[in-house]
């Protein structure tokens, strides 16, 4: 359906997550993966969805005089904010540990953001996810950082793992949004193009 709406264009995911790559071939869309690499370091004085947004435009940016007229590049990001901090991904298994303790029994947010930029033009859409944790037994954790190795994860968890089953109490919103990719704002978006 969307596949033949857009048949007349390219798209290009900029993300080396097999979890986006996945979603990507999902939803039944014919695209390539291009990578850059991208330091991401934002303005510490940014806060919640103004990273995630900032960052989805920096990596857009990376590629800025590439496109051709009929390229869709999609970039995103996704943090976890949690106590008015941003959790990216884990430097190690202690980084890993401390994170999850700190989710444990309590409610954090998934926010990502996707940029389309074309040749022309760029747009940018944001979701925010609610994430409720029971709380965690440090046996638990060091079982699911042991065997899941979640260390390219934003918050060190990955909601569709082991620790999504058993720790997760609650969601309210986008459940693929926690996996880092708002499935339903992204196919709205390349619809209505």
């Amino acid at each position: 359906m969307l596949k033949e709406k857009l048949k007349n264009y390219k798209l290009i995911l900029a993300s080396g997550s097999p979890r986006r790559q996945q979603i990507f071939k999902d939803l039944d869309l014919d695209f390539e993966i291009r990578l850059k690499e991208i330091e991401e370091i934002f303005p510490p004085e940014l806060k919640a969805e103004e990273i995630t947004n900032y960052l989805a435009v920096l990596k857009a940016n990376a590629f800025e005089g590439e496109l051709q007229h009929n390229d869709i590049l999609i970039t995103s990001d996704t943090i976890v904010w949690h106590k008015n901090c941003a959790l990216g991904k884990p430097k190690d298994h202690q980084d890993a540990f401390e994170i999850l303790k700190s989710l444990s029994d309590t409610t954090h947010e998934v926010i990502t953001s996707v940029c389309f930029k074309t040749k022309t033009s760029f747009n940018l859409i944001h979701e925010t996810t609610k994430v409720t944790f029971n709380a965690l037994s440090d046996e638990s954790i060091l079982y699911y950082l042991e065997n899941y190795k979640p260390y390219d994860k934003a918050g060190a968890y990955g909601i569709q793992e082991w620790i999504g089953f058993i720790g997760v109490a609650k969601v309210e919103g986008s459940y693929a949004n926690v996996m880092g990719m708002p499935t339903d704002k992204v196919y709205n978006y390349l619809s209505n193009l």
